[in-house]
């Protein structure tokens, strides 16, 4: 059974004050959850119904028996699906090895479809690690952990102070621009950092500065521009090329 208070808790996830504050995230639907359960993140509770359970072993985690009247009212999503999860956000205690792997930064990506969209798309091509300025969509808003499709749970996301992180690291700093050379004639190193900057602003200019290799996608038809997360994945399929 879920009381009162467990389901007013759940619910307030869908407030930001909530997610952005609470030391803990909302994970929903088998998929989801089954790629929480294969990490090591920490998972406090599941919620299911009885087709989920009968469906699973053995859990190492409590897990509450709901129907689907219940399911509804704990869920955010419009169509909700067998099983929610409450997981324990993660705190990183090493520094990110830069030296060793291309790092993705995220400049001011305001919308979390997009950036759930490039954490999902980073994973794909092996990116390991993305760094993100303080004003891009919180990492644990529920909409950005759903459309990562459980590439949050394998890709590090870490909110920072972008401009210090680049004037303390001496390494290549490719940046996607509208004025930038062609990416296929821009040999992208192993190692080293890729800016995306804001849907509509680009990449601001406290970030610009460092940027010693400017590309960009060549346009061949008439729109007027790509959307973050496409510019992303076109440019990291070139890297991995």
């Amino acid at each position: 059974m879920i009381n009162n208070s467990e389901l007013k808790y759940i619910q307030s996830f869908a407030h930001k004050k909530h997610w952005a504050e609470e030391s803990a995230f909302i994970v929903e639907g088998p998929k989801m959850v089954q790629e929480l359960l294969r990490s090591d993140w920490t998972i406090n509770k599941i919620y299911a119904t009885a087709d989920w359970i009968s469906g699973q072993g053995v859990l190492p985690v409590p897990v509450v028996e709901i129907d689907e009247i219940m399911l509804k009212r704990m869920s955010q999503m419009q169509s909700p699906h067998q099983v929610i999860a409450i997981a324990e956000k993660q705190s990183f205690l090493k520094a990110l090895p830069y030296t060793q792997t291309l790092t993705v930064l995220l400049d001011g990506i305001q919308d979390p479809g997009n950036l759930g969209t490039i954490i999902r798309t980073a994973d794909w091509f092996g990116i390991q690690q993305i760094l993100v300025s303080e004003d891009t969509a919180g990492f644990y808003n529920p909409k950005v952990i759903q459309s990562t499709m459980g590439s949050c749970f394998r890709v590090r996301v870490e909110s920072t102070n972008l401009e210090a992180v680049l004037a303390s690291n001496p390494l290549k700093v490719y940046g996607a621009v509208l004025n930038g050379q062609s990416m296929y004639e821009t040999k992208i190193q192993s190692s080293g950092f890729l800016i995306i900057g804001n849907e509509s602003k680009g990449i601001g200019s406290s970030l610009s500065k460092y940027i010693t290799d400017p590309i960009k996608i060549p346009k061949f038809g008439n729109a007027e521009s790509l959307n973050a997360a496409v510019a992303a994945g076109i440019i990291l399929s070139h890297w991995k090329a």
